[in-house]
Parts: C-alpha cells; sequence; structure tokens
C-alpha cells in the first residue's frame, strides 16, 4: 500500500524527511511574508519533491504553489495548481507520483525528474518504520 497522510503523522516516516520537508515549507512561508515570491516557489517545489508519496504533505506544497500564482496573477499557474491539487492527492493515496517532480505548471505533471543531491539524501533516510 502506498505511504499516506496517517504513515506522515503516526511517525512511520523517519524523521529526517518530515523535518526535511517542513523545512522547505518553512523557507517557503518565509519567502511569501518577505515578498519574494521566486524562493518561495522554489521552497514550495522542493517540498514537493519530498512529500509527493504522501497525501497531505503532497497537497500542502500544491497549495503553497497555488498561492504562489495567486500572488502574481499567474494564471497558468493558478490552473495548473487547481489541477494538480486534486491529481496530488490521488496520485499519493495511490502511489502512483512522477517521482523528483517539481509540481509547477512550468513542467508536465507526469514527468519523473532527477531529484537534487541534498533532497536525495533525505529520501534516501526514509527506509521504512521508524523503530
Amino acid at each position: 500500500m502506498a505511504p499516506s497522510l496517517l504513515a506522515w503523522q503516526a511517525g512511520t516516516v523517519r524523521e529526517a524527511l518530515r523535518a526535511a520537508f517542513e523545512g522547505e515549507m518553512s523557507f517557503a512561508e518565509d519567502g511569501l511574508r518577505s515578498g519574494d515570491d521566486a524562493v518561495a516557489f522554489r521552497h514550495y517545489e522542493r517540498a514537493h519533491v519530498l512529500g509527493q508519496m504522501f497525501v497531505g504533505p503532497h497537497v500542502r506544497a500544491h497549495v503553497g504553489m497555488l498561492r504562489v500564482g495567486w500572488r502574481r496573477r499567474d494564471l497558468r499557474e493558478i490552473v495548473g495548481q487547481v489541477l494538480r491539487i486534486p491529481g496530488g492527492l490521488i496520485g499519493s493515496a495511490i502511489g502512483r507520483v512522477p517521482i523528483g517532480n517539481t509540481g509547477g505548471a512550468n513542467v508536465s505533471a507526469f514527468e519523473p525528474m532527477a531529484i537534487p543531491a541534498d533532497l536525495a539524501e533525505s529520501l534516501a533516510d526514509d527506509d521504512g518504520p521508524a523503530s
């Protein structure tokens, strides 16, 4: 069965992965607060790579990208995220996501992508249920 929000909340996901995801989300929020939409979006993309296998984190990353699109009045991003939010929810729930995909409307929603080395380390640390 695919990882889920319950696995995320129940602590079966390694703390390093959860901390990396939450760190990226925090950096994104900092970018929004400071008015730097480019920084915010980049960190939402990184959070997406880390959280896309889990329903809640995956959706949270897409909602963040939608917020940036809205702030920028970027119709392509807004429409892209409105479509990706339910798609991401379903994809994570059934375990079918394009690994490494950054999640923005500027890339195909179905294309796997290379994972940055620092994020790959956090993902590699997620080797199963926490003890």
